[in-house]
């Protein structure tokens, strides 16, 4: 059992991260497109952007959740581990920036985002900084 809720897992955290780097990408795009004016592809970004944060992000979230925490049910030992901690801050911090995304969607969703290109080009920066640290953790486990 533990190599299935391992696996669901992992793939749950994949397609999470892997719209966790899309939707900040489409808000660069997307401001570029805002302050060009060009109306069509404001349109064509609101739609891409809001499918995607509910259709994949977030259902790949509570996966994600579930599944770790039923990890973290077979195995109540890692709650003892300084890496778990570790692993399981960044996860909390992932989840106000997964939130956070939400609040520049609606922003962007009623024409009210002032937010630039480059500011979404740097704040689409800190799930990889989260990435690298969580696979650090979880794989070498250092403390």
């Amino acid at each position: 059992m533990y190599l299935w809720v391992k696996a669901i897992h992992l793939m749950a955290v994949i397609t999470w991260f892997a719209a966790l780097f899309y939707l900040p990408r489409l808000y660069v795009y997307h401001a570029m497109a805002r302050d060009k004016g060009d109306e069509q592809a404001i349109t064509y970004f609101k739609t891409m952007e809001r499918k995607l944060y509910r259709g994949i992000m977030t259902p790949s979230m509570i996966i994600v959740l579930i599944f770790g925490g039923w990890l973290l049910y077979l195995v109540p030992a890692w709650f003892s581990q300084g890496w778990m901690h570790a692993k399981l801050t960044l996860v909390a911090l992932l989840i106000a920036y997964h939130h956070v995304c939400l609040i520049y969607l609606k922003q962007f969703a009623q024409g009210r985002c002032t937010k630039s290109h480059v500011f979404f080009r740097w704040f689409n920066e800190a799930p990889v900084i989260a990435l690298i640290a969580i696979v650090i953790l979880a794989v070498v486990k250092p403390f």
